[in-house]
């Protein structure tokens, strides 16, 4: 099928002839006649492709990019009490010095650098660059190394300072 722009709205128009195609087809295809095996999709999926690197960051920028709603109430959590005294603040002082609290902060800072580089390897691919594969594997192996290069520098100079 073709598409075509209309205006400014960005609405799309179909043409009618391959509507009318697509229609015609469906209605002379009986669904019921082929087995299960021939109804499914040809697309490939997750166990026909070698995982590679780019393909998992792409998952893990995700993931990164769900728990930093996570975090966010974390932050919330944290201004909440500090505006509310005292107490509360010591209640939240006390989570966050925790070791599960600084594990998940430690997490939270990594998912936030993690994702913000990520954000930036993908504003490389949109300005053009990077699409060869040395330069895609390079950005990926980047995103990595230095989300975890990063968190761990913050650290040090939040745990020293």
């Amino acid at each position: 099928m073709r598409a075509r722009h209309c205006g400014a709205s960005g609405f799309v128009l179909w043409d009618a002839i391959d509507v009318w195609m697509v229609a015609l087809f469906m209605a002379k295809t009986d669904t019921r006649a082929l087995s299960l095996e021939d109804r499914r999709p040809l697309s490939p999926h997750l166990m026909i492709y070698r995982p590679m690197l780019t393909m998992m960051m792409s998952i893990v920028h995700r993931i990164t990019g769900a728990a930093l709603y996570f975090g966010t109430l974390l932050l919330a959590w944290y201004l909440i009490a500090l505006a509310a005294g005292p107490a509360p603040f010591a209640t939240v002082s006390w989570v966050y010095g925790s070791l599960l609290g600084e594990l998940v902060l430690f997490g939270f800072t990594w998912a936030l650098f993690h994702h913000l580089l990520g954000g930036v390897r993908h504003f490389i691919w949109d300005l053009g660059y990077g699409m060869d594969h040395p330069a895609r594997e390079f950005l990926a192996q980047g995103t990595l190394v230095g989300g975890l290069l990063l968190t761990v520098l913050v650290w040090v100079v939040a745990w020293f300072a």
